[in-house]
């Protein structure tokens, strides 16, 4: 009988999960460690370190009860029947495999803390996305340092989407146990289905061996991406032919074969997992001499970069191919909406690129902070998903170009574009009258999102581009330089 459950990291995945766990096994105490104060410090209190619809909630009804968040990590490890590791993998940034290969130094150190203070046997739970095999090394490590103690271990990936991971969490698609198909790995797969199953339906509990689980994980966040970039480069063809994306997207989603999720053109996807995972996915393709696999990944990625290049080059072009000196308005900058998440967000490398031609950006997310913004904006590729003290900061010279500002409002006063780069509901309902005669003219829209409605923006006089949209008059003879 599970009685206690501990988390070791308590970011995106671990503290909501926990926090769903601990509402529907309230028999079960689980505690959500870090060794990151501050992060701890936040969970306990009115302003929770994410954001996240529905989760306050949920974490004010269990707090105190039967979940408890803290940094005394030994202590609950120690006490726990099963723990589940959520601890960051990043991407390698130097030595073998260093651009693409999972970082896997920190569920390393958990593994052998783990390891250290464990007096009983325990169930780890693999909650982070790992490597394919990635069970049988920290198998190794707990094994060679078990002072006789048995661990087992078990593969449940998650499967959230930031901004529903709640709504996920109540009601998922599936719940993935991987474990090894003997005695004790089907015991401990059954004690972990039995906590799932007081709220989630048993049919939706997959059973499945260790390396299954662990791919599946990679292969799911693979091929939701690969779709993205599919509609992402018919978006281009669309420009160039007069074709719409958003008619030939709805007219493919209603092939039930196909279905009509993850069709909608953009400026590019983001998250801290479709990149990391499929760059993790090709090493691994590599490593098993799969090149041909690997490079049909590899095209997934380089469709993503091309379609952000390809949005900043609209846009330089379209305004008499320089934007040097010329205010642009950001309006989004969490690489979706309802989250405050930035990870890998498109509207780096946009703002980048915009920078680097020397606009003077005015950036406006209603749930991203300044501080947050300027820390993307100036930091080396992959380096966001370390620690601190490892992280390569850009020079400050051109972050003399961005300001952030509250208000969507402020932000697109005396510009002379607009770059739409989140999709939050606010944005379709503001005063584009207003903007439109705040702003400098000719006035441009740079739609990354499909969110506005361009027959009306034009009408008001704006010059609208629209990802995978019959091109402007204006913007049809202009070579987009991508």
């Amino acid at each position: 009988m599970v009685k206690k459950i501990c988390c070791i990291g308590a970011g995106y995945v671990g503290g909501p999960t926990m926090a769903v766990m601990a509402l529907k096994c309230p028999e079960i105490e689980v505690s959500v460690v870090d060794i990151s104060e501050p992060r701890i410090n936040a969970w306990n209190s009115d302003k929770l370190p994410i954001y996240e619809p529905g989760l306050d909630d949920v974490v004010k009804q269990c707090r105190g009860k039967n979940l408890f968040f803290s940094t005394d990590v030994e202590k609950h490890v120690f006490e726990s029947d099963i723990v589940f590791v959520s601890v960051n993998t990043p991407t390698k940034t130097q030595g073998l495999g260093a651009g693409k290969a999972a970082d896997l130094t920190y569920w390393e150190s958990a593994a052998r803390m783990i390891a250290d203070v464990s007096k009983s046997s325990k169930i780890v739970v693999e909650k982070s996305t790992v490597p394919v095999r990635t069970a049988e090394a920290i198998e190794k490590i707990l094994t060679h340092n078990s002072k006789g103690i048995e661990f087992q271990i078990l593969s449940n990936p998650e499967f959230l989407a930031e901004g529903t991971a709640v709504k996920d969490l109540y009601n998922p698609d599936r719940v993935l146990i991987g474990g090894r198909e003997n005695a004790a790995g089907e015991k401990a797969v059954q004690a972990l289905r039995d906590v799932y199953a007081h709220w989630v339906p048993v049919e939706r509990i997959i059973c499945t061996n260790l390396w299954s689980a662990e791919l599946s994980k990679l292969a799911a966040n693979a091929f939701l991406a690969q779709r993205i970039s599919s509609v992402n480069a018919m978006s281009a063809l669309c420009e160039a032919t007069g074709a719409d994306i958003t008619q030939v997207a709805h007219a493919v989603g209603t092939d039930t074969r196909i279905g009509p999720k993850f069709l909608n053109a953009s400026v590019g996807f983001g998250g801290s997992c479709f990149q990391k995972d499929i760059l993790n996915l090709i090493y691994i393709c590599e490593c098993n001499g799969l090149p041909e696999a690997a490079n049909y990944w590899k095209q997934v990625i380089k469709v993503n970069d091309y379609q952000k290049t390809r949005f900043a080059n609209r846009v330089v072009s379209s305004m008499f191919n320089t934007v040097s000196g010329k205010k642009v308005a950001i309006l989004g900058f969490a690489f979706k909406k309802d989250t405050g998440d930035t990870r890998e967000t498109p509207a780096i490398d946009v703002c980048n690129r915009l920078v680097a031609d020397k606009a003077k950006l005015s950036i406006y997310d209603p749930q991203v902070l300044e501080e947050q913004i300027r820390k993307d904006l100036s930091m080396a590729r992959f380096d966001w998903d370390h620690p601190v003290s490892l992280q390569q900061i850009k020079a400050e010279g051109m972050l003399e170009q961005v300001s952030v500002v509250s208000d969507a409002y402020e932000a697109t006063k005396d510009a002379h574009g607009i770059c739409v780069l989140t999709e939050w509901d606010e944005f379709k309902s503001l005063d584009f009258k207003r903007i439109f005669e705040s702003m400098r003219k000719p006035a441009f829209v740079f739609d990354g999102r499909n969110v506005v409605d361009a027959v009306k923006l034009r009408e008001i006089g704006f010059i609208v581009y629209s990802i995978g949209k019959p091109l402007d008059s204006w913007l049809k003879n202009i070579p987009s330089a991508a």
